[in-house]
């Protein structure tokens, strides 16, 4: 073990830290060697000089290619968190070098609320040298990317507890959910509604197996209301909100998205139970935040709050889930 110490502390480099989640990503020496421009002999020895130096096998040949040891699984995880919090180092340093005040990668989940748009227009006007790089994506997509640091924070609906060991949680925005339609819809010029009159609209739906599609399937099948065979499924606000002005399409969205001023949808007088977790901000518990994160943390706070008020406690008169009671988030 003195030796492995010894690699580790002494011998250990960034291009060893590249190699191995290199060959973890395509499990072959020949891709490996054709986007790191070398040769194939080339990787072979500097995985054998890597494996030998620590006294360990990190890869196993096989049929399949090259298959990560529980040694190598180990190292890799390693790896791929060193590597994040080195370019997280390369981001600061040239931003302080160009002037700017720094950087911050969001990872921003789809159909979210307009939580985030709103708190980087106040961040922009408070710390206008604060550059931001914003992706879209889904939880699957994003907590890997927070994990490895390729990310600072992840903003949106906040995903179930249990698949969140690796980070903090802070709440910022609990906002109800409802039916909605395009304002030329038949429904929305009826005051009452029954469920039944749900049933021969099409519907613009979240993708299977997503927490909201799960949860809406419950409330219309306990109301009796089946799924039409006529429906579009997409994550994207944009596409959905355009889909229900110009069609006679059901859709379930946050308060904030249906009462964009831009393009308002009308919301339904059917009152939906709470199938969301509130809106929140993520970050990994093993990686300090930055101060530009922090200062992001911050204007997400203060456009929460201003965005909570707004929503009131109320949706079509049914008592909004903002007065129940919240459990306490750390602070960052």
């Amino acid at each position: 073990m003195a030796e492995l110490d010894w690699y580790l502390q002494i011998n250990m480099k960034a291009r060893h830290l590249r190699l191995l989640v290199t060959i973890d990503t395509y499990r072959n020496l020949s891709q490996v060697a054709e986007v790191t421009h070398v040769t194939v002999p080339a990787v072979s020895k500097s995985l054998a000089e890597l494996e030998r130096g620590l006294g360990l096998t990190l890869f196993a040949r096989t049929a399949q290619g090259l298959m990560p040891t529980p040694y190598g699984e180990c190292l890799i995880r390693h790896a791929r968190a060193m590597l994040g919090t080195l370019q997280q180092a390369r981001d600061e340093l040239k931003a302080l070098s160009s002037g700017t005040e720094g950087k911050v990668n969001i990872g921003m989940l789809r159909a979210a609320s307009a939580l985030l748009p709103q708190a980087l227009h106040v961040l922009k006007q408070r710390s206008p040298g604060t550059n931001v790089t914003v992706v879209e994506g889904s939880t699957a997509q994003l907590l890997p990317q927070l994990w490895q640091g390729h990310l600072d924070l992840v903003v949106g609906r906040l995903p179930p507890p249990d698949t969140l060991r690796n980070f903090e949680e802070k709440e910022l925005l609990d906002e109800p959910v409802g039916l909605v339609t395009g304002r030329h819809h038949p429904l929305a010029r009826r005051k009452t509604l029954e469920w039944s009159d749900l049933h021969p609209y099409p519907w613009v739906l979240p993708p299977p197996g997503s927490t909201l599609r799960d949860a809406l399937e419950r409330v219309l099948e306990a109301h009796d209301v089946p799924l039409t065979n006529n429906y579009i499924e997409t994550l994207s606000i944009h596409v959905a909100r355009t889909h229900l002005q110009v069609s006679d399409c059901l859709a379930v969205m946050a308060y904030s998205l249906a009462n964009d001023t831009a393009q308002p949808l009308h919301t339904l007088p059917l009152s939906l139970p709470r199938l969301l977790r509130p809106a929140g901000v993520l970050w990994n518990r093993n990686r300090g935040l930055t101060p530009s994160a922090k200062l992001t943390v911050s204007c997400l706070e203060e456009v929460a709050e201003h965005l909570q008020a707004i929503v009131g406690t109320t949706w079509h008169g049914t008592p909004s889930s903002s007065k129940e009671k919240r459990r306490p988030s750390r602070q960052p």
